[in-house]
């Protein structure tokens, strides 16, 4: 589906507009989206890129990202819009549609819901959502522990890392948007069930 120029497109507009930190993060999560697009038979053109571009709006300013945020046309909560941290998803999920004209809906929600989860998450938005939290250069406490999950099953991973990250927002007193409890009651059943 991606040529092989149009990778080095979008990966020559992330060495121009990232640090070498988060161009290397993306190279990373690129890497770790396509091992588990393998793993678990999806589409590994669409795992590599969504992964690749998952950050692409994370160093913009706070305020050019908040104007993408705020007039951007996908569902967009108010927490969300009052949440500076998660606006480089939204912001990036508008950015790729008019920066590489990216219109495949299964990447622009993987961009878009890397961060913050939703309700009947794609196998592709999972993978990305996953391939973020356990990519090489992740070193946080329980990233070993993390990397097994996914091992185990998409749910399994999705399940922990969900709980990792509400349990996390919940310790530092941030807001949590519903989306994200939506997704946890979602992996919740479905792991419950097997």
């Amino acid at each position: 589906m991606f040529d092989k120029k149009k990778i080095c497109e979008y990966k020559d507009y992330l060495k121009k507009n990232l640090s070498k930190k988060r161009y290397t993060h993306s190279l990373n999560v690129a890497e770790s989206a396509l091992a588990l697009a393998e793993r678990y038979k999806a589409d590994k053109d669409k795992a590599y890129v969504a992964g690749l571009i998952h950050d692409v709006a994370k160093e913009l300013p706070t305020e050019k990202q908040r104007k993408l945020v705020v007039n951007s046309k996908l569902n967009v909560s108010d927490i969300e819009t009052k949440a500076t941290p998660l606006y480089h998803a939204i912001a990036g999920a508008e950015l790729i549609q008019t920066e590489f004209g990216i219109d495949d809906e299964e990447i622009i929600d993987a961009v878009r819901y890397h961060t913050v989860a939703c309700k009947d998450m794609s196998k592709l938005s999972q993978i990305v959502y996953l391939a973020d939290l356990i990519s090489e250069d992740r070193d946080y406490k329980d990233v070993k522990k993390m990397r097994k999950y996914c091992e185990q099953s998409l749910e399994k991973g999705m399940l922990e890392a969900l709980k990792f990250s509400i349990s996390d927002s919940v310790r530092k007193g941030n807001s949590i948007p519903c989306s994200t409890l939506e997704a946890y009651n979602d992996f919740t059943l479905l792991y419950n069930k097997k």
